[in-house]
């Protein structure tokens, strides 16, 4: 067998076929040459594949393309497929509406290999437009950003007090993590319609011995109309899309916490990151449902939690309901009058 690669990028591919391309080309431009390339298509309706098949003789045998039986919705299955494809020892995620520089690859596996990271967090990313015509650098709105690399502490208690601070970016792309770590512990992403990226994440910072923060700016993210969440959807499907993690994700949350002693030792951590994945959640859910009657997100509550609440759906989806009610009362009593 040959000698595994330094690293396996991870494509998730769904009608990307105007994007793609500038994918890869940024991929062949590497200074780091020793990767391979998984794309997986989770279905095409367009001529994706086709484009991503058009560079396979240019990557020499490191292009490798599969696809998913049926549609999943979202890139967490395709990934999962991906990373138990990948041989690379450390696995990287670019979207396929996206791009990295040509040192990227390069830039996060020597910080990797030098202080033996299990991953390797990036703070500050590009954004672009669509055309990239106008790229700027991004990074969160917190001030502790790192100036050279730097190990996060191993103390679980500090990682939980950073992640409810939201020091770390969610998205799959800004994080370089090493293949044994998500294989040996299982770290998968869970089949959520949406956020199922933050659940991961959760786990890297949870499960990884040694975290490492750097400052480079390597990733290009793409503000595409490609992007599931930046689909048009009717306030009702976004109430609905909203609702899905709160029914599966926080479930998935509080087993994968129940695994580990830290947690089942400190309870006041798990509920606080309980707590604070609901409180994300929740704040789409009210933006989504100032646009609906009362009947109309009662319906769309016990649509999603009448399903899997062991009998208790109405009882939930009411009191889910009322909730919502008071909270956009509230809300209306602190504007000023007129407003």
């Amino acid at each position: 067998m040959s000698t595994p690669p330094a690293v396996s990028v991870i494509i998730p591919l769904y009608n990307a076929a105007r994007y793609v391309a500038d994918a890869l080309e940024s991929l062949l431009a590497q200074s780091l040459k020793n990767f391979e390339v998984i794309v997986v298509d989770d279905c095409s309706t367009d001529n994706s594949v086709a484009v991503v098949e058009s560079y396979r003789e240019r990557f020499g045998g490191r292009l490798k393309i599969f696809s998913m039986p049926t549609n999943s919705g979202n890139g967490g299955l395709p990934r999962n497929k991906g990373i138990k494809l990948s041989r690379g020892e450390y696995v990287f995620f670019v979207d396929a509406d996206d791009l990295i520089t040509p040192t990227a690859l390069e830039e996060l596996y020597a910080p990797a290999k030098n202080f033996d990271a299990d991953v390797v967090y990036i703070e500050r990313h590009f954004e672009a437009c669509a055309d990239l015509s106008e790229i700027y650098i991004a990074a969160p709105p917190h001030k502790n950003l790192v100036t050279a690399p730097t190990l996060e502490s191993d103390d679980l208690s500090e990682r939980v007090r950073a992640l409810i601070a939201e020091r770390f970016t969610l998205a799959t792309w800004s994080k370089f993590v090493r293949r044994d770590l998500l294989i040996d512990r299982e770290i998968f992403f869970p089949h959520v319609k949406v956020s199922e990226d933050d659940i991961w994440t959760y786990a890297l910072i949870f499960h990884a011995r040694r975290l490492l923060r750097v400052p480079n700016v390597v990733y290009v993210w793409r503000l595409s109309e490609n992007s599931s969440l930046r689909t048009e959807r009717t306030p009702r499907q976004t109430l609905t899309l909203w609702l899905d993690p709160l029914v599966r994700g926080i479930k998935i949350l509080d087993d994968f916490m129940g695994g580990l002693e830290f947690f089942r030792r400190n309870v006041q951590y798990r509920c606080a990151v309980l707590e604070f994945f609901a409180h994300t959640k929740m704040a789409r859910v009210y933006g989504s449902s100032l646009q609906l009657p009362l009947h109309e997100i009662y319906t769309a509550v016990n649509e999603t939690f009448g399903k899997s609440s062991d009998g208790q759906g109405v009882l939930i989806s009411w009191l889910l309901t009322d909730l919502i009610a008071q909270q956009k009362i509230f809300v209306a009593n602190q504007r000023p009058n007129g407003e």
